[in-house]
């Protein structure tokens, strides 16, 4: 009797995901590949749905863009800077209307933008503009990972707070897994405030686990902000037993673009506390608008409308004339991303694409690798880097437009990721990066077309069995 009742209970919840996955839209082979999942794995497969599966932008389960409070909160963000007007922006027009509509920033001009490559260098930049903050510190990080720079962040952080500057820090729940109760509790007990992002809860496992907040940002006096690909983590500057050095890219950036990245805070913090003391227009700076590069940040969520980094991804591609460079580590791109990149390179553009020879995952090398006979056989040019782990998520193309942040090419980043990026409209900044770029692959490997395609057998199951996941990683 029990069973029958268990049996029947499965089967009406079945129908009523199938009925959901229906409504919801989801491509057909993703529809597909769920209803397999579900009627073929008894009881597992309801499980990595409820987990893996539900499209959080059409639950709207967060509905924290729609209140009223961050509604009228974003207004007063916007009115803190004077946007380029459209004779200013006329070159690239369309992408900028299409972030604007996605994240509400419009660009503006006037910022100092400078360009930090690796742990080193970034972290000596941020550890100095921390020892000038005045009034506050803002940190949101993906990884937060114990070691010497939060031993460091420690020390600084005590100091700052006994001269009265307010620290706020903001982790991701599975990111910084590793990170000790013991630390938490010694940064809340000299003052800092401190929150995790999507914790792992029972009552919330199956409704959160799959959304992680994987910005890394830093405003400091609304001043000075940070961003980009680099975490809080010994390896950024020590390098890792098993991939060697991390090499990865982020900004410092000086102007009235910091604006967004705090206003980007300030929500995330509202949304995880509840306390919207931070979302008070005296964490904005006042600006003289004044010559420097224009910048544009770009956000996105699984509550977002619509995949505004995948968007912005896929505009730069479809743009570009010449030239469009990328770095980044997880490269599974998707449908759209991946025919753009094709189409683009057998129209004549110069596509080229840098990636790690090693990975810190074996199933998302594989599925990785799955994606290139395809772009090698429409001519996109890709290159091994061996000397370490590329980890930087970058893109320039035309010596016109280029973009340093968070967001992998990849379903995870689009869909289900927390994420931001700048992005940069400056030629001087462009060259920079691409020059950056031509360096990089002169120390790393150029594949071929005709070798990789005959690749042993071994290796071509294995990328297919990997692709399956692709959705998931």
């Amino acid at each position: 009797m029990l069973l029958y009742i268990a049996t029947t209970l499965y089967i009406l919840l079945g129908i009523f995901i199938v009925i959901r996955l229906l409504l919801n839209g989801m491509r057909p082979t993703k529809t597909l590949a769920w209803l397999l999942t579900i009627f073929t794995i008894p009881v597992g497969g309801i499980f990595l749905y409820l987990m893996l599966g539900r499209n959080r932008r059409k639950n709207k389960l967060f509905r924290l863009k729609h209140t009223p409070k961050v509604t009228s909160y974003i207004t007063k963000a916007l009115d803190q800077y004077s946007p380029i007007t459209k004779e200013e922006y006329a070159e690239h027009h369309k992408i900028i209307s299409l972030i604007t509509k996605n994240s509400y920033f419009a660009p503006c001009t006037g910022n100092d933008i400078k360009l930090l490559k690796n742990g080193e260098a970034t972290f000596q930049a941020i550890f100095d503009a921390l020892e000038n903050a005045e009034h506050f510190i803002h940190l949101e990080y993906y990884i937060f990972e114990e070691g010497k720079l939060t031993s460091d962040l420690f020390e600084l952080f005590q100091k700052k707070v006994k001269n009265g500057v307010k620290v706020r820090v903001l982790y991701d729940g599975i990111g910084s897994m590793s990170l000790s109760k013991k630390y938490v509790k010694k940064l809340q007990y000299i003052g800092v405030e401190i929150h995790k992002f999507l914790p792992i809860k029972f009552g919330k496992f199956l409704s959160s686990i799959n959304y992680r907040n994987h910005r890394k940002i830093i405003v400091i006096d609304g001043k000075i902000a940070f961003t980009g690909g680099i975490n809080v983590s010994d390896k950024y500057v020590k390098g890792d037993a098993n991939l060697g050095v991390w090499h990865d890219m982020h900004l410092q950036l000086n102007g009235p673009v910091v604006h967004s990245l705090q206003a980007i805070f300030a929500m995330d913090w509202y949304m995880i506390s509840a306390n919207d003391e931070v979302m008070d227009t005296s964490y904005f700076h006042t600006y003289k608008k004044t010559e420097g590069s224009t910048a544009q940040i770009v956000h996105s969520g699984p509550d977002s409308d619509f995949s505004a980094t995948q968007q912005m991804y896929f505009s730069i591609i479809n743009e570009a004339k010449d030239y469009i460079y990328i770095t980044n580590p997880y490269i599974i791109p998707g449908e759209s991303i991946l025919d753009a990149l094709k189409v683009a390179s057998m129209s004549g553009i110069d596509v080229r694409v840098l990636l790690s020879e090693k990975s810190d995952n074996v199933i998302v090398k594989w599925c990785i690798r799955s994606y290139f006979e395809d772009l090698l056989q429409a001519g996109v040019k890709i290159y091994l880097f061996s000397e370490g782990f590329i980890h930087s998520k970058t893109i320039v193309a035309d010596n016109t437009i280029s973009s340093v942040g968070t967001t992998n090419m990849d379903v995870r980043s689009f869909e289900q990721n927390y994420e931001v990026n700048a992005v940069i409209y400056d030629d001087n900044f462009a060259i920079e990066l691409k020059d950056d770029f031509l360096r990089d692959i002169k120390n790393s490997k150029q594949l071929d077309f005709n070798i990789f395609k005959q690749r042993p057998w071994s290796e071509k199951l294995k990328e297919g069995f990997a692709k399956i996941f692709s959705p998931v990683l």
